[in-house]
């Protein structure tokens, strides 16, 4: 690095890359269960052994494992939300297959409602996270993000130069709505948290210097760089390519400056390690990534999916989302606890809802459809997981999510 301008300007022309609107990225987690003993955290042995066997799958999907088992489907760019659902539903259910003749199930849901939080992965990023959450004083909700949550993230364009700064700020404003909207993870580690989405509690106790929602302004790739020059450095690379945690507070500024947690001054290379740390609800990638709905079982995900597509990129959608979002835009803990409960913000989602309907792929239509008369009764996906959880336990209501998710498809 030749000094923090180079820095900044490295994050900044690499925020985000013009291009036409209408593609779509989806990627999905869920929770491994072992469906004999759902109560059960499945060891890492067990759940590399039975991710091994997965073939290449049709759709593209890319599958990855998370500190606490999730397995995550990550699908490929598609040309519209319907293709990537499409895609996804059907890598989603040949995982499903394959795992199921190894006795494991996949409960996509915002939260684990049954199980306790436990790292099991022994991978030295996971490790270094979790020991630098407990040096800055989050370890509890550190761990509890990595091994107990699961998200649906919805990636697209960030479309045309000249209107980033609107796409980007109506991309932040709609999360507290689409929070309340998805709300699928009402419980953990086996009892009631009183929030509807308990995994965005979660990601609210982490450091804000990390997780916070990005700061509005004319140029939201300048924010972006802000920002992450801002954030504490996570993890530094080591010797072999191993991750090192850095158990003091030092922004990335610093150590551009000399006071870094290292000798050396860092490179690109420590930027780009730098930037995977962060997570705020919107992250810029080049292109713009939702990372602030929970996962849900079926029809759900892929409602939320043609939802969140069709307010962003359809103009007639976008236009209606922005107007009725903005009283409500900087709302995420009302979102978090009440969810659509609070009068505003039901709203805020019924007249989103009502546009997505209308100008919603046809192929997604019935699930939209689904989800907006959920909306109208003030209910959330996490709904029917708290009703098993109340008649017949958590471990019971994990189990469900996992058939839920096969009937669905």
């Amino acid at each position: 690095m030749r000094g923090l301008d180079a820095a900044r300007e490295h994050v900044a022309s690499h925020a985000l890359h013009p291009a036409a609107t209408g593609p779509v990225g989806l990627e999905l987690e869920a929770h491994l269960v072992d469906l004999a003993s759902p109560g059960t955290r499945v060891p890492w042995h067990r759940v590399t052994a039975a991710v091994a066997t997965l073939p290449p799958l049709d759709g593209g999907s890319r599958v990855t494992l998370e500190p606490g088992g999730q397995v995550e489907l990550s699908g490929p760019p598609a040309p519209d939300v319907t293709t990537a659902v499409t895609g996804l539903r059907s890598d989603l259910a040949a995982a499903r297959g394959r795992l199921a003749a190894a006795g494991l199930g996949l409960a996509p849901l915002g939260a684990d409602p049954c199980r306790p939080p436990q790292r099991v992965s022994p991978g030295s990023r996971y490790v270094a996270m979790e020991e630098h959450f407990q040096a800055l004083g989050h370890r509890a909700a550190g761990v509890t993000m990595m091994t107990s949550t699961a998200a649906l993230q919805v990636n697209v364009e960030a479309g045309p130069r000249s209107g980033w700064a609107a796409r980007v700020r109506l991309a932040q404003a709609l999360g507290p709505v689409l929070v309340a909207v998805s709300a699928c993870s009402p419980l953990l580690a086996g009892r009631e948290t009183g929030w509807r989405s308990g995994r965005q509690r979660i990601w609210a106790e982490l450091d804000p210097a990390r997780c916070a929602p990005l700061p509005m302004g004319p140029d939201p790739a300048d924010e972006w760089a802000s920002f992450a020059l801002a954030a504490p450095v996570m993890l530094v690379r080591g010797p072999a390519g191993d991750a090192v945690p850095v158990r003091g507070r030092t922004s990335f500024a610093d150590w551009v400056r000399g006071a870094g947690p290292t000798d050396r001054r860092p490179t690109v290379a420590d930027l780009e390690y730098h930037l995977t740390t962060l997570f705020p609800p919107v992250r810029l990638r080049g292109y713009l990534e939702l990372r602030y709905l929970d996962a849900a079982p079926e029809p759900w995900w892929p409602a939320l999916s043609a939802v969140a597509g069709t307010l962003l990129d359809d103009p007639v959608a976008a236009d209606t989302a922005a107007a009725a979002t903005e009283p409500v835009a900087g709302r995420w803990e009302p979102a978090t606890r009440l969810g659509l409960a609070d009068p505003e913000l039901h709203a805020a989602a019924a007249a989103c809802l009502e546009v997505a309907v209308r100008r919603a792929p046809v192929g997604l239509r019935t699930q939209v459809t689904a989800l907006a008369e959920l909306v109208e009764r003030r209910a959330s996906p996490g709904d029917a997981l708290l009703h098993t959880a109340r008649t017949h336990g958590p471990a019971a209501a994990l189990l469900a999510a996992t058939h839920d998710a096969e009937e669905g498809t």
